[in-house]
């Protein structure tokens, strides 16, 4: 698997956190994929082949050539039908807003086609997209695109970027009530805020990050035991860890460890 990543143009720094292209050839040995919550949307070209996605009720779906996925809020299981090329917007947790023509909220954890976010301007990007010759196409193609859609109308909410920009730092270990407190805002008034904005409550993006961190120091085996691992991302027990662990990933820990660090820390957190 071969994956590069690349840094937005400064006009869309506040909106984008990266762009990032996989390309892979699982045409002999399909593997199913686990996709963890990492608190961001994402726009998605396969220009390859296509991936199938696998549902809690043993159904499966083709997913489009070109969706939004929106927040995830639980494991998303994928898999390869041959060659793998794709290319990812990964929007900032807030960076969406300006974008959507469809309430947020109700978009968690779904696949939305191009055109059912963009009518034909997104039929026309996605065939644009998938037919571009290298990454810098695809790159210069969708900025192009989205700065056009971005207005002195869509300004930043301060406080909704303040929250999330505290929350990457304590990786997560805030509470809703230290988040509301530290910005002089009402804990529903911040919450309902991060609804309409991210897709998310406070408390969700909150686990979701601090989930990552404990994804990325196993990944990077700064631990050496899970207990460690529970103690270092300030859990209160290693019950409660592993109850979200496996809300997150669907497995426990111990079996997440063995087999399944594969997709699921492709979108880093840091990015």
């Amino acid at each position: 698997m071969n994956h590069q990543i690349f840094e937005p143009q400064e006009n869309l720094k506040d909106w984008v956190k990266c762009y990032w292209n996989l390309e892979s050839n699982f045409e002999n040995t399909p593997l199913k994929n686990t996709i963890i919550p990492d608190g961001t949307m994402k726009l998605i070209f396969h220009y390859a082949d296509t991936y199938k996605h696998h549902k809690e009720n043993n159904e499966s779906i083709i997913l489009p050539r070109c969706f939004l996925i929106g927040q995830l809020t639980k494991p998303y299981i994928v898999e390869p039908l041959g060659t793998t090329g794709s290319f990812v917007v990964r929007f900032q947790p807030n960076g969406f807003f300006p974008f959507a023509n469809l309430g947020i909220k109700e978009i968690q954890n779904t696949a939305v086609p191009l055109d059912k976010l963009f009518g034909e301007d997104g039929k026309k990007i996605g065939n644009q997209i998938l037919n571009a010759n290298s990454t810098s196409e695809r790159i210069e193609l969708i900025e192009t695109f989205l700065l056009d859609r971005l207005t002195e109308k869509n300004t930043i909410d301060h406080i909704v970027k303040l929250t999330v920009d505290t929350i990457i730092e304590a990786n997560g270990q805030f509470s809703v009530y230290e988040l509301s407190e530290q910005n002089n805002i009402h804990r529903r008034q911040l919450t309902r805020k991060f609804s309409s904005t991210i897709g998310l409550s406070p408390k969700q993006l909150s686990k979701t990050v601090r989930i990552q961190n404990a994804l990325k120091s196993l990944l990077n085996k700064e631990v050496t035991s899970l207990t460690d691992l529970a103690y270092k991302n300030e859990y209160f027990d290693q019950a409660h860890f592993i109850k979200d662990f496996k809300e997150f990933t669907g497995l426990t820990p111990k079996e997440f460890y063995g087999s399944d660090l594969k997709m699921s820390l492709i979108f880093d957190s840091k990015k």
